[in-house]
């Protein structure tokens, strides 16, 4: 079973699913870690969407004050008293900056009744400021809403593809930084190192640190000063193998187990119900009927699991005896049930 380390194996038994993992490939800076400072951000707004037929909210306080106060921008007075209208709905605008984005620039919004509104379908967006966390308007949002028409579609949500114009940059100015942070997505001590020590031999001196299991510090280098974008795109390319704990996730629910290749089961025999397993390197010996398994001391849980497999073992039985060597303290990893 030594390919067992290498590959990824997907065995389909009882409608349940057993995936050895394998984590010992590389992969690519970028799709293990981040530039710190790199990221997408979030907006909000506050709007109102007209022209729904009949479908919008009941209860006009909200609306009926945006729209006076709409109507007061284009230089129309009236009361609150004197709007009354079912085709107007109060709704809440989400949508995601990314880094860099430039004033000019179009982004996709969700739009989400906050009221009792029925159905947003037919309904336009009137202009509307989308605000980051600092409280300064990033966006405005206006269009006419798309929203599923299916007898399981929900009606109270709409999209607009491109419904929202980015009014002002997002400041950053990587041309004169002298370090930049890159943040792992999943911490290990053994993942930084590797990175740090293989961004050094990239960069041919000692330009990078790990200063704990998810940061490494990188300066930048004489020849790339003022070159910013350079450097990181072939940091960013460069291939790293990441490390992982060894560990078993199971989903009772769906009978469905996960296992990392660097999981290890110690000396320990096993009895459940016709089954009988002995990890010791010797023979197992039971009754006759008796199902039985034998596997050497050291013995990987993807071995245990395709084994048991192999011989009839119900999904439920495996989760069973996985939780149990788990107790005993034969389990060399973590187990994780969902």
């Amino acid at each position: 079973m030594k390919n067992l380390e290498r590959k990824l194996f997907l065995v389909a038994a009882f409608s349940s699913v057993f995936l050895f993992s394998d984590f010992g490939h590389s992969a690519r800076v970028k799709d293990i870690a981040n530039v710190r400072g790199v990221r997408d951000n979030q907006l909000i707004g506050y709007g109102v969407v007209v022209g729904l037929k009949g479908t919008g909210d009941s209860k006009s306080e909200f609306t009926n004050k945006s729209i006076v106060r709409m109507l007061d921008k284009l230089g129309m007075k009236v009361e609150d008293k004197e709007i009354a209208s079912k085709n107007v709905a109060a709704v809440v605008i989400t949508a995601s900056l990314p880094a860099f984005a430039r004033a000019g620039n179009r982004l996709d919004i969700t739009v989400n009744s906050i009221g009792d509104a029925s159905s947003l379908a037919g309904g336009t967006l009137i202009q509307s400021p989308l605000r980051a966390a600092d409280q300064n308007i990033y966006a405005v949002a206006q269009g006419s809403l798309l929203v599923g028409t299916g007898a399981d579609s929900h009606t109270t949500v709409g999209r607009i593809p491109n419904g929202a114009i980015i009014e002002r940059d997002v400041a950053e100015d990587f041309t004169a930084r002298k370090m930049f942070r890159l943040t792992l997505h999943n911490p290990d001590f053994t993942t930084a190192a590797r990175l740090s020590k293989r961004i050094n031999m990239d960069l041919s001196g000692k330009y990078a640190t790990a200063k704990d299991a998810g940061t490494v510090d990188i300066i930048v280098p004489f020849a790339y000063e003022g070159r910013a974008v350079e450097l990181l795109a072939s940091i960013e390319s460069l291939d790293v193998t990441p490390d992982t704990r060894a560990k078993v996730i199971v989903n009772e629910k769906t009978g469905t187990v996960v296992i990392g290749d660097t999981v290890r089961i110690s000396r320990v025999a096993i009895s459940h119900g016709e089954l009988t397993v002995r990890v010791d390197g010797g023979k197992s010996k039971g009754k006759d009927g008796d199902r039985v398994a034998v596997f050497d001391s050291g013995t990987s849980v993807g071995d245990l699991v395709r084994s048991l497999n192999q011989i009839g073992v119900s999904p439920r039985d495996l989760i069973t005896v996985l939780q149990n060597i788990k107790a005993a303290g034969a389990l060399q990893g973590e187990l994780e049930i969902l």
